[in-house]
């Protein structure tokens, strides 16, 4: 059998045709355009049908189509996305009144999570945990080798770690995804130029066209003080949430997604690994939590939304 997993970016729709292995044979994109959710569910309908006539594949070998959406999702209904004006939407029914198959939904850090689970850095293991570092911090958990997904996903990002701190949007303050996503490590490279105009950060953003996830990294490889004590500061609240998690959940593995986990491992990953190692539970004895970096990029949100029938 086959399966279909569906990425809902921004601006774009993304499908792909997963076979039993987890791979992926062929891939088709579309825009984004939504009028309503009739009309949403009819186009996605034609674009999982599109899928598999490119790859070859009849539509009775399709077993189910999976489909991952930033925001909340409860079995086959949609309850709020951040993207798409959706609020409380039975997106299952609408979509098998074109495809009668059965449409599994997920929110993006749990489709990651599956992706990786099974056909990437977490294969093998049974309790494991995807944190994706992007606009906020996501965190998809499997648990037994099932996805807590649906209404009990994880908001991991909403862990309070600074005390009356940064107000978040959620309405509480101090949240770890005000000072551990892209969004916040921008706000702190802004902050460093701000205070240093002599930084090699400012040629950094300069030759990029804007500061993003990556410049305090860039400048810091390259030997910037200012650089080097922000990636430092980042590091930290990166690895204070990741604590408190790990100490809680106690999983064997937790992978960091996202475009922020791709910076140089000497940068990121290697004193993220110190920390958790040095201040986590873990080392009093019980079960040694490994971080390490998420394996399949792009290609998680995909696999995993095809793939998320195996895990519910």
């Amino acid at each position: 059998m086959y399966y279909i997993g569906i990425d809902v970016g921004g601006t774009n729709l993304k499908a792909g045709l997963v076979d039993e292995a987890g791979n992926i044979v062929e891939v088709e994109r579309i825009p984004l355009e939504y009028k309503d959710p009739e009309q949403f569910a009819e186009v996605v309908a034609g674009l999982a049908k599109a899928v598999s006539a490119k790859g070859g594949v009849a539509l009775e070998e399709i077993a189910w189509v999976g489909m991952g959406m930033p925001g909340s999702v409860d079995g086959g209904n949609v309850r709020y996305l951040t993207n798409i004006p959706m609020e409380n939407v039975p997106l299952e029914e609408l979509f098998r009144k074109h495809f009668d198959r059965p449409l599994y939904l997920g929110n993006d850090a749990d489709c990651a999570a599956v992706g990786e689970y099974f056909s990437g850095v977490g294969k093998g293991t049974r309790d494991f945990a995807v944190v994706t570092l992007g606009t906020g911090v996501g965190c998809g958990l499997i648990l037994g080798g099932h996805l807590q997904g649906g209404a009990a996903s994880s908001e991991a990002g909403h862990l309070v770690i600074v005390h009356g701190g940064e107000q978040c949007n959620c309405g509480r303050k101090g949240c770890w995804e005000r000072y551990a996503s892209a969004t916040a490590l921008i706000g702190f490279t802004r902050k460093a130029m701000a205070e240093h105009p002599e930084s090699g950060l400012h040629a950094v953003a300069e030759k990029n066209g804007a500061v993003d996830g990556r410049t305090s990294f860039e400048a810091a490889k390259a030997g910037d003080e200012t650089a080097l004590a922000v990636c430092r500061q980042y590091v930290e609240y990166l690895a204070c949430g990741l604590n408190s998690l790990i100490n809680i959940l106690r999983p064997e593995m937790v992978a960091l997604g996202g475009g922020v986990a791709a910076a140089p491992e000497e940068l990121l990953l290697k004193p993220v690994q110190e920390l958790v190692e040095k201040e986590s539970f873990s080392s009093h004895g019980g079960r040694v939590t490994q971080v390490l970096r998420a394996q399949l990029g792009n290609d998680a949100g995909i696999i995993g939304a095809a793939l998320l029938g195996r895990v519910v």
